[in-house]
């Protein structure tokens, strides 16, 4: 390929202009009938990433810690608790309570929908009583510190699109995720470390469960820059971080200036806004050089403080040693971590499977809040923790006194919250015997992420990009802040 050959075939606005001069004229008028068709210009961003004028308002929180368990734990077995349905084992769900509502293919089938009452005790923790399931001993210890939610709602009915949709405000795959939207509003306030980290935990040594596709945490439309970095349990914690052999910390730097002059020079010629994106990867990943081993490097952490996230907490890539890494990084300023576990997709088996499930997460749920707290740090670090849907009432597939399986159910379910200003110690929301229908206080994901962002400092109807001749926001077209879950 000659460079000389393909830089004189570079097509400008001017070079277009001038070669389609009858079609200026029916441009000129749409741009004048209508100019919300045509794009925004680029919002200039200040030197920390963040755009001008933001926040809207005084924050309560600086920064997200997002705890999701992928998969969708059930409600029923951890923290909506339903006495009543004890006496309505094995009974067919009234088609009063189900009205009509849609399920699953994988139920649908089904001649019965069997109800099936948790097996697992609760008990009442706290100032006020909240109950919490015997599967969440360290957690229960700190409902004081919690909001639980019992009430959050969505559309989606299967894993991809309810994740996708609670990840980034839309059920279609292209939209910014919600750590995208973060970086771009609000920037970061470390330049050595990305404004939007992700870390994966793995369960049993490997992932397994509904898989994750990098545009959970993706820019979508917004620049590259903005999207996630995913940090690697295994070898170099990003990829290509660490210098080639033979290369030295020196001849890097000489190597990126000089890539950089020509990256700006292919700017100058082109304006392609996203060439000034991958310049600012390139100094990005030469200043996470030094920060990243430091990052990660936990000998230095107290004997004490590793005892409270449990024996698994030195194993990398486990869910215990992902929430110290958290709480490292919200020391350092990263303003979105989403921590996220998978494996919580139980149709069948459930009592087993979830018993495992909360041995890993109970413990580190518990430390990583305590551990923010003790430094001073949970008062401005929101913590978000759950699924993308809940389980249902009844039983997918054999039912017996001991074991059984719930298929999902996106009517109702529970997240928890904590620090970042939102009220701690409540139980918000409240469903039907049968954890079915919201009776009081629903919150539908636009509505929370209305709130997390609320509690950034950030107005959700105002953090906006335009896109295909229209604005976009995380929200999409509607949402509310959830007032009752503000301190």
């Amino acid at each position: 390929m000659d460079p000389i050959r393909e830089a004189a075939l570079v097509e400008t606005r001017r070079h277009f202009f001038g070669r389609t001069a009858t079609g200026i004229g029916a441009a000129a008028l749409a741009s004048l009938v209508n100019p919300q068709l045509f794009a925004a210009p680029a919002a200039s961003q200040d030197a920390t990433g963040g755009l001008p004028g933001l926040p809207h308002f005084a924050p309560r929180a600086k920064r997200v810690i997002y705890l999701f368990m992928s998969g969708a734990p059930s409600q029923l077995d951890m923290w909506d608790y339903k006495p009543k349905m004890e006496d309505w084992f094995d009974k067919d769900l009234p088609d009063s309570v189900r009205n009509g509502q849609r399920i699953t293919t994988m139920t649908s089938g089904q001649q019965r929908f069997p109800i099936a009452p948790s097996i697992f005790k609760f008990s009442r923790h706290g100032e006020h009583g909240a109950w919490v399931s015997e599967l969440l001993p360290h957690t229960a210890k700190m409902v004081d510190d919690i909001a639980v939610i019992k009430t959050v709602n969505t559309e989606a009915i299967n894993h991809d699109p309810a994740i996708t949709y609670i990840q980034t405000g839309s059920q279609l795959p292209g939209r910014p995720s919600t750590g995208a939207w973060l970086s771009y509003g609000l920037g970061s306030t470390n330049e050595n470390l990305p404004a939007f980290v992700v870390l994966h935990s793995t369960v049993n040594g490997g992932f397994g469960g509904q898989a994750l596709y990098s545009r959970l945490w993706g820019a979508g439309f917004l620049s590259t820059r903005h999207q996630g970095v995913s940090l690697r349990s295994t070898g170099d914690p990003v990829l290509y971080l660490s210098n080639p052999e033979g290369m030295s910390a020196e001849l890097r730097r000489r190597m990126l200036d000089q890539l950089g002059d020509l990256n700006r020079l292919r700017f100058d010629e082109v304006g392609d806004p996203e060439i000034q994106s991958r310049i600012a990867q390139y100094e990005m990943a030469y200043r996470m050089q030094t920060s990243v081993p430091e990052l990660t490097d936990i000998s230095g952490e107290s004997q004490r403080t590793l005892e409270m996230y449990g024996p698994d907490v030195t194993k990398p890539g486990t869910f215990a040693a992902n929430c110290l890494l958290a709480r490292r990084l919200a020391e350092r300023g990263v303003r979105f971590t989403q921590v996220f576990i998978r494996q919580w997709d139980q149709h069948g088996n459930l009592p087993n499977d979830i018993r495992r499930q909360c041995g890993i997460i109970d413990q580190p749920c518990w430390a990583l809040v305590q551990d923010l707290k003790q430094r001073g740090l949970l008062e401005d670090t929101l913590v978000i923790w759950g699924g993308e849907f809940g389980r249902t009432i009844y039983c997918q597939g054999g039912l017996t006194k001991t074991n059984y399986g719930r298929d999902h159910h996106p009517r109702c379910y529970t997240k928890w919250m904590a620090g970042g200003g939102i009220k701690p110690g409540i139980v918000y929301g409240e469903t039907d015997d049968f954890s079915y229908n919201v009776t009081e206080n629903p919150v539908h994901i636009h509505d929370l992420n209305a709130t997390i962002l609320h509690q950034l400092g950030i107005d959700h109807e105002r953090l906006t990009y335009r896109h295909q001749g229209r604005d976009f926001r995380l929200t999409d077209v509607h949402g509310n802040v959830v007032s009752g879950l503000l301190a």
